[in-house]
């Protein structure tokens, strides 16, 4: 994967252009800004229950978007990540349907996890307390197939999405189908999605055991073969984050979002440089996602009590209800049981509205992500400082949707020209052509109330410099006479 700034986006909530349209944008208002673009899920159906994560057929890509030359296409100018959603499939693809028909006749007999599976002897209260979850209740689905038999299926998501038996040959041919429809697509990178709940054990939490990571390591090693570079997508408790990255190619920094957060609300770096001086440098870091803003991933860890996390419970506690504050308790609205399609680790906002819509913060923020080790990723809707949408709530009621906006052509053409963005896009580029990020990463020392951070190879050197008490930044590198300052305020000083 290069090393310069990767764009996250859906196809269609970008410009509305489906992938020919997105390719058009990235030549057109966007051109020069990344080395890669992850597409979110572009195959049958885009809007499912759950935004594609819900697949009818993941090997075809949704007509309305365009076709496999499309992506083909796209691929020749950037490097393409696409999702390979680990654990589950649609209730309506055919396979279910042929199933549930069928049963015990049907060629996908197998493909599906049932209750029985896991526990052929029955599962006692114990066993299915000890499952995690990251929304309320148990992760099973009672129903009548259409043969008229009675199943318990599992479902670690929503009903919607039935759980893929990956340890059966069906699950398995399940999974190479995917990888091989990619890797004749040319996707250079893909994403396991909910990977860390694949595999499920009696006497176990079914999330992330050792037969979980060798799993990944098997399915990663079957990708390299065909010529891609592999992403977990897994959120956790931040040493586990750290043990993963061991042994996959790269994996999210999703302690960073939260960090950042704390460091520009209460002043203080202590709890990010803390992270930093050990966070993993295969890292893909993000301050946004499709999903919400993590709080599991700096929290202590819920199987073992003497596991404190990187931020403690009540600093935590007061974090999120500053976000809700922020935003005007927009988040609320969206977070927990004031929505569907619950997540119970992570509040759902854009990351602009959790700063207030604080442009100068706003800036610091993504200037610290991308000194941190690791890719920088940019969300869609975080490129152009986005606000939440509280339309798509209210149509939806579907949490995570207040950070999935739908932007026409015309909403880009008029973010792209506000100061914030422009400083933004001056700042991608500043990362993206600066040899110094290609080197080592360092922490020079600094009060709390500070953070320092640089970046040298060789010759060249760039190093952030912030100071939270007054919330002044800048960024000193070696320029091309000598030693230069990066302003990162150019067009926000220019309104003042």
């Amino acid at each position: 994967m290069k090393n310069q700034v990767q764009l996250i986006t859906y196809v269609d909530r970008l410009g509305g252009g489906g992938l020919a349209g997105l390719q058009s944008l990235l030549a057109g208002p966007l051109r020069d800004l990344f080395g890669g673009v992850h597409l979110l899920p572009f195959f049958t159906p885009i809007d499912g229950s759950d935004a594609g994560f819900d697949p009818i057929d993941h090997a075809t890509v949704d007509p309305r978007l365009g076709d496999w030359t499309d992506v083909r296409q796209l691929g020749k100018d950037y490097e393409i990540m696409a999702d390979l959603i680990v654990n589950h499939m649609s209730a309506q693809s055919a396979q279910f349907l042929d199933y549930s028909a069928k049963g015990g006749k049907s060629e996908y007999n197998g493909l599906f996890l049932r209750l029985s599976k896991v526990f052929p002897q029955g599962a006692t209260e114990e066993d299915l307390l000890k499952i995690y979850r990251p929304r309320p209740g148990l992760p099973f689905t009672y129903t009548t197939l259409a043969n008229g038999q009675k199943a318990i299926l599992w479902t670690s998501f929503t009903s919607n999405q039935i759980d893929i038996d990956v340890t059966h040959a069906s699950g398995q041919r399940y999974l190479t189908r995917i990888l091989d429809a990619f890797a004749e697509a040319g996707i250079q990178s893909i994403r396991l999605d909910a990977a860390g709940y694949a595999i499920k054990k009696p006497g176990t939490n079914c999330f992330m055991i050792p037969e979980t990571f060798a799993f990944i390591g098997e399915l990663a090693a079957a990708a390299r073969t065909r010529g891609m570079e592999v992403l977990v997508e897994i959120h956790s408790y931040y040493r586990k984050q750290i043990e993963i990255a061991q042994r996959v190619d790269r994996v999210y920094d999703f302690a960073l979002p939260p960090l950042v957060l704390h460091a520009l609300i209460n002043k203080t770096g202590r709890y990010l440089k803390q992270w930093l001086a050990i966070s993993p440098r295969n890292a893909i870091t993000v301050l946004d996602t499709h999903d919400g803003i993590g709080v599991i991933d700096v929290g202590a860890d819920a199987g073992s009590p003497n596991s404190p996390g990187l931020i403690p419970p009540e600093e935590l506690s007061q974090l999120v209800e500053q976000m809700h504050a922020n935003s005007a308790n927009q988040s609320r609205r969206a977070t927990g049981a004031a929505a569907s399609n619950l997540d119970l680790y992570q509040v759902n906002c854009t990351y602009y509205d959790a700063l207030g819509r604080n442009d100068r913060d706003y800036i610091l923020a993504r200037a610290i992500q991308f000194f941190s080790p690791g890719i920088p990723q940019v969300y869609y809707v975080g490129l152009l400082a986005g606000c939440n949408d509280m339309g798509l709530l209210e149509k939806t009621q579907v949490g995570r949707d207040i950070n999935r906006h739908y932007y026409t052509p015309a909403e880009v053409a008029e973010h792209v020209e506000r100061p914030v963005v422009k400083d933004l896009f001056r700042l991608i580029h500043f990362r993206n052509t600066h040899s110094a990020f290609g080197g080592t990463f360092s922490l020079p020392a600094c009060p709390d109330t500070q953070f320092y951070a640089r970046w040298t190879h060789e010759d060249a050197w760039a190093e952030l410099q912030i100071d939270f008490a007054n919330s002044r930044a800048t960024i000193l590198h070696n320029g091309d006479t000598g030693h230069a300052v990066f302003d990162l305020f150019q067009h926000l000083d220019m309104m003042q």
